[in-house]
C-alpha cells in the first residue's frame, strides 16, 4: 500500500461485509444487499451528504461482485472517457461504472452513454450530493433501478470505523503502538458528525501529531481537542444538505420546537451564510405566525438589521431571540392561504369584470363611462371600528366568493371576530 495515500483512503471497505452503517440501504436482510450477493448489481444513484460512503459503497459494491470497474468523476470526465467505458462493456460484456458528481453529468456524455446502460452493457452507480429528483437528469435517472439516500453515521458506527483503522496492519495503523483513550476516540466520532472521511483523516492527523514515547504515540487530551476544534462538520453550503436545515428550521419553528429550532439555527450559523438564516426567519414570521402575533413581522425584521450591523460572531443573539420568540408565539398562516387561493382562482379561470363604481374617476369623463355610485366608508362610521357601507367589491360573477378563513389564535382571534361581524352585516 502506497504511504501517500491518506488513511480514509486507505480504509474504503472492499466487500459490503466491511461497510459500516447504511444498514436500511444495504444491511444483510436488504434486497440490494442480496441481488448484489446473487451477482446482479442495478444501475443505481447514491445520494448524501459528503463523506457519509458514497463512493466507499461503490468500491464496496465493486469488489463484491466479479463485474470490471471503472470510476470516473463527470465534472472532468469527457465524451473520450465515456466512450472508453463502452470499449471495455464490450470486450468485457458487462462494465460497472462508477460516476462521481453524477449531477454535472452533461448531454453529450449522456447521448453516449445512456444506450449503453439501457441495454445493461454497461451498469451505473452515480453519487451525487445532491437531491437526484432535482439535480439529476430525468432520462439517467428514469435508467436507475434503486435511488438510495445514505445517511450520516452513527457515533457507534464512527467508533467502529476509528477501531478498524487503528487495529488494521495491512491499510489502517495497526503497525503502530498507539496509545489512545475511548473519551478521546469518542471526542472525534463526535466532532466528525457522521462523516468517515472527515474521522479518519482526524485520526491520522491526531497520530501524526503526537509525540512519540519509549516507542509508543502518546495521544494527549489537549492536541485532540485543539485539532477537533478545527473541524468543520456543518455540510456542504449551498448544496442540499443547506437546504434541508433551512427546511428544518422553520418546520421546527412552525411546530413550536424551541429546541430544536435552536439547533437548526447554530448549524446554519456556523456555515457562515448570515443572509439565506436572516431571509428564511423572515418568511417564517409572515408564513407561520402571522395574523396571530403582527407584532411579530416587524421585530424580527429589528432582529435582522441588528444583526448585519452586528455581523458574527453578537448577530447571533438578536437571531435567537427572534427564533425563541417565534417558536412560542401563536401561529396562523391564514393570510397567505387566502392570497395563495386568490391566485388559484385567477389561473382557474374565475375572473370578472371590476364593478362600474370601483374605477377610476379622478379624469373628466369618467362620469359619462359610467364610473360612478362609489361610497366612501369613512363617511359612514360604525361604532370604534372606523368606517363601513355595504357595497360590492368583488366582479358580479364573483359575488359571495370566500378566500379568508380566519383562524382564532391569539390576535388574529380579534381580527376573526370583526371579521365575521361585517360578513353578517352584508347578510343583512
Amino acid at each position: 500500500m502506497p504511504t501517500g495515500q491518506p488513511l480514509a483512503y486507505r480504509m474504503r471497505p472492499r466487500t459490503l461485509d466491511e461497510v459500516a452503517g447504511q444498514q436500511e440501504v444495504i444491511g444483510k436482510d436488504t434486497a440490494l444487499y442480496q441481488m448484489i450477493r446473487n451477482g446482479h448489481v442495478p444501475s443505481m444513484l447514491l445520494y448524501g451528504e459528503p463523506g457519509i460512503g458514497k463512493t466507499s459503497l461503490a468500491y464496496a459494491i465493486a469488489g463484491t461482485s466479479d463485474l470490471p470497474f471503472i470510476a470516473l468523476n463527470a465534472t472532468t470526465s469527457g465524451k473520450k472517457d465515456i466512450e472508453d467505458v463502452v470499449k471495455e462493456s464490450r470486450m468485457t460484456g458487462k462494465v460497472l461504472l462508477f460516476l462521481d458528481e453524477i449531477h454535472r453529468f452533461n448531454k453529450l456524455q449522456q447521448d453516449t452513454l445512456l444506450p449503453h446502460i439501457e441495454n445493461g452493457s454497461v451498469v451505473l452507480i452515480g453519487a451525487t450530493t445532491e437531491n437526484p429528483y432535482h439535480d439529476v437528469n430525468p432520462a439517467i435517472r428514469s435508467r436507475c433501478g434503486e435511488i438510495k439516500q445514505l445517511k450520516r453515521l452513527t457515533k457507534e458506527d464512527m467508533l467502529t470505523l476509528l477501531h478498524r483503522a487503528l487495529d488494521d496492519e495491512e491499510r489502517g495503523l495497526g503497525k503502530q503502538s498507539i496509545e489512545i483513550t475511548a473519551e478521546q476516540l469518542d471526542q472525534i466520532a463526535v466532532a466528525s458528525n457522521g462523516d468517515a472521511r472527515k474521522a479518519l483523516t482526524l485520526l491520522e492527523s491526531i497520530v501524526e501529531a503526537s509525540d512519540e514515547e519509549n516507542g509508543s504515540v502518546v495521544v494527549e487530551d489537549s492536541l485532540v481537542s485543539q485539532l477537533v476544534s478545527r473541524v468543520g462538520v456543518f455540510g456542504d453550503k449551498k448544496g442540499s444538505h443547506f437546504y434541508n436545515l433551512l427546511s428544518a428550521l422553520q418546520k421546527s419553528i412552525r411546530g413550536s420546537d424551541t429546541d430544536a429550532a435552536l439547533y437548526y439555527t447554530a448549524h446554519l450559523l456556523e456555515s457562515g451564510d448570515l443572509v439565506a438564516l436572516s431571509r428564511r426567519l423572515l418568511v417564517i414570521a409572515y408564513e407561520d405566525i402571522g395574523l396571530a402575533n403582527p407584532a411579530v413581522g416587524p421585530q424580527v425584521l429589528a432582529a435582522i438589521q441588528s444583526a448585519e450591523r452586528l455581523g458574527l460572531p453578537e448577530a447571533r443573539i438578536p437571531l435567537a431571540n427572534a427564533v425563541v420568540l417565534m417558536c412560542l408565539s401563536e401561529k396562523s398562516n391564514s393570510a397567505y392561504q387566502a392570497l395563495d387561493a386568490a391566485i388559484a382562482a385567477i389561473h382557474a379561470g374565475k375572473t370578472g369584470d371590476i364593478p362600474m363604481h370601483l374605477r377610476d374617476a379622478h379624469y373628466g369623463g369618467a362620469k359619462d363611462l359610467g364610473h360612478v355610485g362609489y361610497q366612501y366608508p369613512h363617511d359612514t362610521k360604525v361604532g370604534s371600528f372606523g368606517g363601513w357601507v355595504d357595497q360590492t367589491y368583488l366582479p358580479d360573477k364573483l359575488v359571495g366568493t370566500h378566500y379568508y378563513s380566519p383562524i382564532d389564535a391569539g390576535e388574529e382571534k380579534r381580527l376573526a371576530s370583526i371579521y365575521r361581524k361585517l360578513e353578517s352585516f352584508k347578510k343583512k
